[in-house]
């Protein structure tokens, strides 16, 4: 900036003050006076800066203008480029999950349907001696037409609403991704609800740092499949395949009776899906859930 432009924007700075001082303690005159030379000053100062802008139209510039631009011409396709990169990436680690969650899947159901031909050969009274009324307690009571019908994106979102001031608080990030615009299963919305709100909470509760957590629902024929992931420290891998049992407190214990995943694994199994945990340690934790359609 040249002398003259100091000069006058320093002058339209005075008047302006005078302006606002006579505004308050001078008469009309000596207002329209101040007004009157800071309009003045203003003009002096564009004039000044629209002359100085005329003048420097050098090759020199233009060519340094060039230079700046072809700079960040480049550093955008860095940029670009590594965004892709990460994009792919994650879309590998993605896939890397769920092909890990689809083996565990297909393991669990070929180990219930071996459970499932062990009981069959059992008389009834020993079956029923083998269930736990500690889980089936643990299921909240419902009073709803079990032939409806819940669209359980919608189930989600609305966990994801109740607990949005909490999340907040704690400074966690849900969002929630799916493909679809609904999923139709046969269940209780409102046992669907405690399910995600105890999962969330759990989130909310032991991540002890801000961080996301992603919700990510879809579909396989007539299989539906959520993980629920957060980026928190996550647990040791000797503690992540104890959380969901009946009371277990981990070593980041905070508060709470430890019933939350209990409730929502009983939830999971009465309606004939099934749910594990995957925690690399420093990585977050994910909680994943097949469910049948029907």
């Amino acid at each position: 900036m040249s002398k003259s432009q100091k000069l006058a924007i320093a002058a339209a700075s005075f008047f302006y003050v005078m302006t606002v001082f006579a505004g308050f303690c001078l008469s009309l005159p000596y207002i329209l006076i101040f007004f009157v030379l800071f309009t003045l000053s203003i003009l002096g100062f564009a004039y000044l800066c629209f002359n100085v802008h005329n003048d420097y139209t050098g090759a020199d510039h233009l060519q340094q203008e060039i230079g700046m631009l072809r700079a960040e011409k480049e550093q955008l396709k860095v940029d670009c480029e590594k965004t892709v990169e990460e994009k792919n990436s994650d879309i590998r680690k993605m896939q890397t999950q769920i092909d890990d969650m689809e083996a565990k899947l297909k393991k669990a159901e070929e180990d219930l349907a071996a459970a499932q031909e062990d009981a069959d050969n059992k008389e009834d009274e020993n079956v029923q001696s083998s269930a736990d009324p500690s889980i089936e307690s643990l299921l909240p009571p419902d009073d709803e037409d079990p032939a409806v019908t819940v669209d359980i994106i919608d189930v989600a979102r609305k966990a994801i609403a109740e607990l949005k001031d909490a999340a907040r608080d704690a400074g966690l990030r849900i969002n929630i991704s799916t493909a679809s615009e609904k999923i139709m299963v046969h269940a209780s919305a409102k046992r669907l609800l405690i399910m995600f709100r105890n999962i969330i909470d759990n989130s909310i509760k032991y991540m002890q740092t801000e961080g996301t957590l992603v919700v990510t629902i879809s579909t396989i024929e007539d299989d539906i499949f959520i993980v629920l992931k957060d980026t928190g420290k996550g647990l040791p891998e000797d503690e992540t395949k104890h959380i969901f049992e009946l009371n277990y407190q981990g070593s980041n214990r905070i508060s709470g009776n430890g019933l939350g995943l209990t409730q929502a694994k009983a939830i999971v199994e009465h309606y004939g899906g099934t749910i594990y945990a995957r925690s690399p340690q420093g990585n977050g934790m994910g909680i994943y859930i097949q469910l049948p359609t029907s």
